[in-house]
């Protein structure tokens, strides 16, 4: 009867939670929230509940997103704020839109990555970052369930470079030397996730922090090509409630009960 779209976070601890373990937190979330779920046919139902392109387990994020299916319309507002309570600090629901066009999966074409690199001089980091962009190509490794894997992490690169740690969103603070990188990486086959491009740093100019990057996804949707940003994939949902008059009997239908 209704699709709602909600963005969601990963933040501090919480970031090293599993997809898998995120399933089962949301799932336990819709039922404390008694949210009207629709479920899916055969011998075991479940809710229909389609997530878009996790972040791996490890990595912050302030734009995960999913979409559920409701047997009964609810306001996507009052929505996100029940589901928000329910669950635990870290995953938080920042947002929530009615689903009023398609694709969703479709938009997420790209994403904006923050890379915090404790114990490396911004000096070091901005060098190997030119070597980075100024390649042709950087082959890389990557283990995976067919064996060892090699392909160019270069090419699915949009943008990479250092910037004022003042101005980072990472959660990790320090008083250690540390150099913040902003990366846009499009999602192409095979995929280039941060982990990667950190393995070409060290590949292109012997890049190698001395403890384990702290990774933050700031954005995901759709890239413009023409402006090397990404944009909001929730913007077309949203433009489109706004052209969409609102009856008496819909505004009802949709109050959520206390």
């Amino acid at each position: 009867m209704q699709r709602i779209r909600l963005r969601y976070t990963k933040r501090g601890r919480l970031r090293f939670t599993s997809h898998r373990d995120f399933q089962r937190a949301f799932e336990r979330a819709l039922r404390r929230a008694e949210v009207p779920m629709a479920y899916s046919a055969g011998f075991t139902p479940h809710p229909k509940v389609s997530y878009a392109n996790a972040a791996p387990t490890g990595t912050g994020s302030e734009a995960e997103y999913l979409e559920i299916a409701l047997t009964e319309a609810r306001d996507p507002d009052r929505l996100r704020e029940l589901l928000d309570e329910s669950l635990p600090a870290g995953l938080d629901v920042i947002e929530a839109v009615e689903a009023r066009t398609s694709g969703l999966a479709d938009r997420l074409t790209a994403s904006v990555w923050e890379l915090r690199l404790n114990g490396v001089d911004p000096v070091d980091a901005e060098r190997a970052v030119a070597a980075f962009v100024e390649a042709g190509a950087v082959e890389v490794q990557r283990m995976t369930k067919n064996g060892v894997r090699t392909f160019d992490a270069r090419a699915a690169v949009a943008s990479l470079e250092s910037v004022d740690t003042h101005s980072s969103h990472a959660d990790r603070p320090t008083d250690q030397p540390c150099a913040i990188l902003r990366l846009v990486v499009r999602h192409v086959t095979p995929a280039v996730r941060p982990d990667d491009v950190l393995s070409g740093l060290r590949a292109v100019a012997d890049l190698a922090p001395p403890v384990p990057v702290a990774v933050t996804r700031l954005a995901q949707g759709l890239f413009d090509e023409e402006t090397g940003t990404v944009t909001d994939p929730l913007a077309p949902d949203r433009e489109a409630a706004a052209t969409v008059p609102v009856t008496a009997g819909a505004t009802a239908a949709a109050t959520a009960p206390e």
